[in-house]
């Protein structure tokens, strides 16, 4: 008897899989940990919310780091995650050589509904285990953003971070790397 085991894709693989076609023009999808997983769409809630957020954050950061919006990062050799938003170090190139890796990254958010429990699973112990510092989850269902710093690896193996924090929409918060910059969540948040 033969075992079964799914075929895992590297970042190098994932691409030559877009340039010979294999995704459809309009399709969303991310390479996550040698998956190829196809993204949910996104609603009318979720993309006023995102386009708020990435407006405000560049405001505040005014080229002082790169905010990239739906745009990929590279975490190892198989996992290069579509983001929401990321602020960045700059870079000389502007990541034209190469997308954001961990070294890079001040700051990852992913807005969420429909992918909330994905979010706070599957891509919070990715993120933990790359080394990303903070991980933002601006979580639409309860309307409140979640803060995750000081990723660790847990004694079974897995990845998470040790510092949670809720804030509510009528606060503000530090921008992570930027210690003299707050954003005002009541300028995101729906009211």
């Amino acid at each position: 008897m033969t075992a079964v085991t799914a075929k895992r894709f590297s970042i190098a693989e994932y691409h030559r899989l877009g340039e010979l076609g294999f995704f459809a023009p309009d399709e969303r999808v991310e390479l996550i940990r040698g998956e190829i997983i196809i993204m949910a769409a996104k609603g009318r809630l979720h993309s006023f919310f995102n386009s708020l957020l990435v407006e405000e954050l560049i405001i505040l950061l005014a080229r002082r780091a790169r905010v990239r919006a739906q745009e990929p990062i590279i975490l190892s050799d198989d996992s290069e995650p579509e983001l929401d938003v990321v602020i960045a170090r700059k870079h000389s190139d502007n990541y034209l050589s190469s997308h954001p890796q961990p070294a890079d990254i001040l700051l990852v958010i992913e807005v969420s509904d429909s992918t909330l429990k994905y979010d706070r699973t599957t891509k919070l112990s990715l993120y933990a285990e790359t080394g990303i510092s903070n991980y933002w989850i601006f979580n639409l269902v309860d309307n409140e953003l979640e803060m995750h710093s000081e990723p660790y690896q847990k004694q079974n193996g897995s990845y998470s971070y040790q510092l949670q924090r809720v804030v509510l929409p009528n606060q503000t918060v530090v921008i992570p790397g930027f210690s003299e910059l707050c954003l005002d969540l009541s300028s995101v948040f729906p009211a």
